[in-house]
């Protein structure tokens, strides 16, 4: 279970802070509630906080889910594996905030309106189609569950590092995040938010100055970086390859445009009070991006501290274990760990939502109450937690890595039916049905075809094209919509566009 190598200092700092959030997270359940519906016994008040969240809230709780763990394990690990094809996630999340702004206050008053829950809420009540509601639902679940998965690879890299060994602590974790979910709903990982990125911010602006000072300066850290990136050979090395420009831009593309159809982060979208929260947290969450390009930076230091790792997701926790007294490391990998107990808990959450509003009152039980809801979705969420720990213990890391692959592609190809009716009314529900299956199927068979890599390439002529294979399958996704709209035509749609946001 355990081994010898335990570091007490530690793992005692470890089990403080989450203890600290064990205890917010039960105490959550009482925070910010009031009125009729405030134990919960609504889909609103478990699953969307009663719709309440304020700017600072907002800010906290989306930089939470959308910022994980395993964003804070694996960029710098994609970093020190590939060098500056890793930074991606930069112009990837710089472009995503813009995305926010324009889309997310008109889905925000769509979803207000008319009491919508889920994404797929919102595409039933202006097409008045099951079917597509099923695709965007069924999409959302899926790709939410290997993204749930990854947390736990992020929890598993930490406590490793700690000394411990087995699956015993992986699964004590998640059965207290399991229980304050579905104690406080969305409540939990929302103040939690607070602490959590409170600590990663320390960890980080602690660690991108004192590191580089170990280490005898950035030029010492890049200078060590580019030496073994030229040893490597390859594509890898401090700058990008001209090959390269294309899929890396296509990349910060398309995963821009997917991250905010996940349920997670939509979720956290329709917590907000106000359109106006959200506009303001789309002007205010690039401070997250900022923070993300120091962490980034954590890839390179490691080759300037000489580190030796089994695998590249463990290159965090080997430079803070190296680096930094125990006591600090603790405090580290209890941010980490953290970090992964938000986003779990709002991907669950949101996946729930999708399950109950989306199939259980659709299709088994049209008349269930408001507290029926909220009931099934908080078995939900505890079922959806207990699979993806099945998961993450009986199947390999690499498939929960190639499924999130594959994830992101999948939720892209929701993107016409979730966005384009906020904006105009010419799509109906058989052209955009039509697009997500063709995007759909098409765009995995790219991706097996190549291995399951995220980017393909195209050979035109004497020229070769690579692009994000998910991008790829948007493109094809909505020419078909086009196409078969312009054959079948339809009915008006049940709900005018959203076309101005107050």
């Amino acid at each position: 279970m355990m081994s010898g190598q335990i570091n007490w200092t530690a793992l005692s700092v470890f089990i403080f802070f989450f203890v600290l959030v064990t205890v917010m997270g039960f105490a959550a359940s009482r925070w910010q509630t009031g009125g009729k519906n405030s134990k919960g016994a609504h889909l609103d008040e478990w699953g969307l906080g009663g719709r309440n969240f304020g700017t600072w809230i907002t800010w906290f709780l989306v930089g939470g889910d959308f910022y994980t763990a395993y964003t804070v394990i694996a960029v710098p690990a994609l970093v020190y594996a590939v060098g500056a094809y890793g930074f991606f996630a930069l112009p990837y999340t710089i472009l995503v905030y813009p995305i926010v702004f324009i889309i997310m206050p008109r889905l925000w008053h769509a979803a207000h309106r008319a009491g919508h829950v889920t994404a797929a809420d919102v595409v039933y009540g202006r097409y008045g189609s099951r079917a597509l509601e099923l695709a965007v639902a069924v999409t959302g679940v899926v790709a939410t569950m290997p993204y749930i998965a990854l947390q736990l690879v992020g929890m598993e890299v930490v406590i490793k590092a700690l000394g411990l060994t087995g699956e015993l602590p992986l699964a004590a974790a998640f059965v207290i995040l399991a229980l304050y979910t579905y104690s406080a709903g969305l409540r939990a990982p929302a103040l939690i938010a607070f602490v959590k990125d409170l600590m990663i911010y320390i960890v980080v602006l602690v660690a991108v100055v004192l590191v580089p000072l170990k280490l005898g300066g950035y030029s010492s850290v890049f200078h060590a970086a580019g030496d073994a990136f030229a040893a490597k050979g390859g594509a890898t090395g401090l700058t990008l390859k001209p090959a390269q420009y294309l899929p890396y831009a296509s990349l910060a593309l398309g995963s821009a445009l997917a991250a905010f159809m996940y349920p997670h982060t939509l979720t956290g979208i329709f917590a907000a009070r106000s359109a106006n929260t959200i506009r303001k947290n789309a002007v205010f969450l690039p401070a997250y991006t900022v923070l993300l390009g120091l962490i980034a930076l954590l890839g390179y230091m490691a080759y300037a501290a000489h580190l030796t790792v089994k695998s590249n997701n463990d290159v965090v926790p080997a430079l803070f274990n190296a680096l930094f007294p125990s006591w600090f490391a603790g405090f580290a990998f209890a941010a980490i760990a953290i970090g992964a107990l938000v986003p779990a808990a709002v991907m669950s959450i949101g996946a729930a939502n999708l399950f109950t509003r989306n199939f259980w009152k659709a299709y088994v039980r049209p008349d269930v109450t408001p507290a029926g809801e909220a009931k099934v979705a908080k078995i939900v969420s505890l079922v959806v937690k207990v699979g993806a720990l099945v998961f993450i213990l009986f199947l390999p890391t690499q498939f929960a890595l190639d499924l999130q692959l594959l994830g992101g592609l999948w939720i892209l190809q929701t993107f016409p039916a979730v966005v384009f009716g906020l904006f105009f009314g010419w799509f109906r529900a058989p052209a955009l049905l039509a697009g997500w299956l063709v995007g759909l199927v098409g765009g995995s068979w790219i991706a097996f075809s190549d291995g399951i890599k995220p980017v393909h390439t195209f050979v035109i002529g004497d020229g070769s094209y690579t692009l994000y294979t998910g991008l790829t399958a948007l493109v094809l996704n909505i020419v078909v919509a086009v196409v078969v709209q312009l054959v079948v035509k339809g009915a008006p749609l049940r709900e005018a566009p959203v076309l101005r946001g107050k």
